[in-house]
């Protein structure tokens, strides 16, 4: 009997709902503090993280250049907004008490009208980022290098 039996696969069936898409990550690195509101573990207290996002755009199609997007836009754009307003800030739901101490201080603030969880980071770089105009498909909020949140778009 021969040993190198013959294996028939069957042709695979296309899935309607699978479409073939290009995806292109671009990654961005900030720091910044926050605590979140109305919590019992330790991040109740303020402290800082090194963030990073992991920004994911997805298209059918490529441009002239056979790019879905110029990596080097996202860094202008997206990074630059992460730059302008998160970058070496506190990051603080907007009742949080400790706002107008901080702000007294004169300490950089984000507020928001949300706790500021991995997730509410996530979700605000997301809209932030599609509000460029750029085609997400998710966004990854690393709050450590063992952490994270996603958001990613509804048709994903």
């Amino acid at each position: 009997m021969d040993s190198h039996r013959s294996i028939h696969c069957k042709t695979p069936i296309p899935h309607p709902q699978i479409t073939a898409m290009f995806h292109i990550i671009r990654t961005i690195d900030f720091c910044y503090g926050h605590r979140l509101f109305n919590y019992e573990g330790k991040c109740r207290h303020l402290h800082g993280h090194n963030g990073r996002v992991e920004i994911t755009l997805a298209s059918e199609v490529t441009d002239r250049r056979g790019m879905v997007l110029d990596f080097t836009d996202i860094k202008r754009m997206a990074g630059q907004w992460i730059e302008d307003n998160l970058d070496h800030r506190m990051i603080l739901y907007q009742l949080d008490p400790a706002v107008p101490v901080l702000q007294q201080l004169g300490e950089p603030l984000y507020l928001l009208d949300v706790n500021p969880t991995a997730e509410n980071l996530a979700k605000l770089i997301f809209e932030k980022s599609q509000s460029f105009g750029f085609p997400v498909l998710e966004v990854k909020m690393w709050e450590t290098p063992r952490c994270c949140a996603v958001y990613r778009s509804g048709s994903a």
